[in-house]
């Protein structure tokens, strides 16, 4: 992993910060989910959507018309509420864009996936006021506060490689 630039005045919310986060959130907007299976947010978004989660979940994406079943809107301006939490699922570049609409729709904390660090995104959300969470992913951290992580594929008590009879 390369070297994260710090962001003046900010720090890394806690655990428990992230699970007030996490608790706090009714609707979540997924901004670059995937209608396909293999990719990473696919399997995000359809552990969102199941009754682990308990959110009400939008999908964000400007190339598909629905995904697992439910719409996707092109923009987060186009969602039918105001999202409590914007999860991102875009290129680097894209992030600091996502942030600047998140800011303009009043969401009210904005959370980016693994790799994605992004000190310009961060100033515009917490110049905004927004909670803010990077390089984590909202999945996991869900699963780990709420037991679930060997349902979601992580724990399998396996450990070695070798198959059982």
């Amino acid at each position: 992993m390369s070297r994260r630039e710090p962001i003046p005045d900010w720090e890394e919310p806690t655990a428990a910060e992230r699970l007030d986060i996490l608790r706090s959130t009714r609707t979540v907007a997924m901004v670059g989910v995937s209608p396909n299976p293999a990719r990473p947010s696919n399997f995000v978004a359809t552990y969102l959507v199941s009754s682990s989660a308990d959110y009400e979940v939008y999908f964000v994406n400007p190339t598909a018309d629905e995904i697992l079943g439910r719409p996707c809107v092109p923009s987060l301006a186009d969602l039918p509420v105001v999202p409590d939490l914007v999860d991102v699922f875009r290129r680097l570049d894209d992030v600091p864009g996502v942030a600047e609409e998140s800011v303009a729709i009043g969401a009210k904390a904005f959370w980016t996936q693994f790799g994605l660090w992004s000190p310009e995104a961060a100033r515009i959300a917490l110049g905004a006021g927004m909670d803010l969470v990077m390089d984590r992913c909202l999945k996991v951290e869900h699963a780990r506060f709420a037991g679930g992580l060997h349902l979601a594929g992580f724990d399998t008590g396996v450990i070695d490689s070798r198959r059982r009879g």
